[in-house]
């Protein structure tokens, strides 16, 4: 917890509130995501091989060619996604047994940053399919459905955050959505196994190794650093919720405090009128 909220671990008293959400742990994992995006770039790009094979007649080749080169983005993001919304989930209920601020604003944390991930899981799939399939869409291939509608579920989560209500029971709301929403997450997942008469998608090559050498580990490369960098993204998303409640809090103390000392104003004029009054009758 600390270290999401960016304070040291011992007991000493709490010092002023920060004013922005680095801090030197992020600002190390920042150079880390920084050379891992620069190492994967070169991997994907310059080092790793096209995906060709020759084909069936002599003379020709066939495979993804240079489109295999978004599945090193595709796949991680595809990846984090379910991570990122299964934590969401998991905060969430945790949130409802323990009703703490804390779970609530890391789900929040993670449901935004889901939400990317899973829109570029479908705007790399679309790009790939586009010269592997000839379509960029096709509303036959469950894949893209349930991704589409697991997307779908959590921009309505971060929606309904949005819709003003009390902090405790928009809280409350948005945790039984961003709970209910994880049971998509093994659909999506499963589907080209449950439904693959459905779907123009191929099993997992990661998981049945159908791939090897500098593209394995090319692969592998990408689905680390994308991991640091969702870890990176969190840590500041869930600092940024946490100072944007604590403004919205003093906020809410301060027009209090400015209404009580309004109410108070009449009061303490009829006191002083009363006093007056009673000094200035004669004997």
């Amino acid at each position: 917890m600390s270290f999401l909220l960016g304070r040291s671990p011992d007991r000493s008293p709490p010092r002023a509130a920060p004013t922005h959400t680095g801090s030197r742990t992020t600002r190390i994992l920042g150079v880390g995501v920084l050379a891992g995006v620069v190492g994967l770039g070169l991997c994907a790009f310059v080092f790793s091989p096209p995906d060709s094979r020759p084909g069936p007649e002599e003379g020709t080749r066939i495979g993804q060619f240079d489109a295999v080169r978004l599945m090193y983005v595709h796949v991680p993001a595809a990846i984090w996604t379910y991570v990122a919304l299964g934590t969401c989930a998991a905060a969430s209920a945790v949130y409802l047994w323990r009703r703490s601020a804390w779970w609530d604003r890391l789900a929040h944390a993670c449901a935004e940053i889901g939400v990317v991930l899973c829109a570029v899981t479908l705007l790399t799939g679309m790009i790939w399919g586009r010269p592997v399939w000839g379509t960029w869409w096709e509303w036959g291939d469950v894949r893209l459905v349930t991704t589409l509608v697991l997307f779908l579920a959590y921009a309505g989560y971060l929606a309904l955050r949005s819709v003003p209500a009390a902090p405790e029971a928009r809280a409350r709301r948005a945790a039984i959505l961003g709970l209910g929403g994880a049971v998509l997450i093994p659909i999506v997942n499963r589907s080209v196994e449950w439904w693959e008469n459905r779907t123009l998608h191929q099993q997992s090559t990661l998981e049945e190794l159908r791939i090897k050498d500098l593209t394995l580990f090319t692969l592998v490369l990408g689905i680390f650093v994308m991991g640091l960098l969702v870890l990176w993204l969190v840590v500041h998303r869930f600092r940024l919720a946490w100072l944007e409640a604590e403004a919205e809090s003093a906020g809410l103390q301060a027009a209090l405090a400015e209404r009580r000392a309004e109410a108070a104003e009449p009061v303490a004029a009829g006191a002083g009128e009363y006093g007056a009054g009673e000094g200035s009758a004669g004997p």
